[in-house]
């Protein structure tokens, strides 16, 4: 039951997430390749599939449940490596 109102939500709000994940994963994506990730292939690459498929869902207006879902893997992976770049 509150998942379902929590999806409604989210449909209903669906321009100011798209907003607001267009920027938090497009400049987080940016910053992490920019610390370091540009360095290593394997890390670009793993930078830029998840952020990517974010923002092309955003682009193909797909269900808000598939671009949280996203957006939350797309973030997971860039504050990992960017803790990894930041460390090290």
């Amino acid at each position: 039951m509150e998942t379902q109102n929590l999806t409604n939500d989210m449909e209903f709000n669906r321009f100011g997430l798209i907003s607001f994940v267009l920027i938090v994963v497009g400049c987080l994506g940016g910053l992490t390749v920019g610390m370091g990730a540009i360095e290593s292939t394997a890390a670009l690459v793993t930078v830029v599939i998840p952020t990517m498929i974010t923002l092309s869902l955003l682009l193909a207006v797909s269900p808000m449940k598939w671009i949280m879902t996203s957006a939350a893997i797309a973030l997971s992976v860039d504050i990992i490596l960017l803790t990894y770049y930041i460390i090290s």
